[in-house]
């Protein structure tokens, strides 16, 4: 399945963890705000969805 989505930087966080899980459903789309703290176990069926403060995308969603 598809692993990373750069085509997604930019644009609204909630918009693309839906793109993401409908692309591949085997991860769990997650919406986080940049620079909050988080575990640093690798989880292929996770993709952590890096916000700013106006939800807007950005860092290049990858699985992990």
């Amino acid at each position: 399945g598809k692993n990373s989505w750069p085509e997604l930087l930019g644009t609204n966080g909630d918009h693309a963890a839906s793109v993401i899980e409908r692309e591949n459903s085997r991860v769990d789309a997650m919406v986080i705000l940049d620079g909050t703290p988080v575990t640093g176990d690798f989880r292929c069926d996770r993709v952590r969805v890096r916000v700013d403060r106006n939800r807007i995308v950005v860092q290049v969603p990858t699985t992990g």
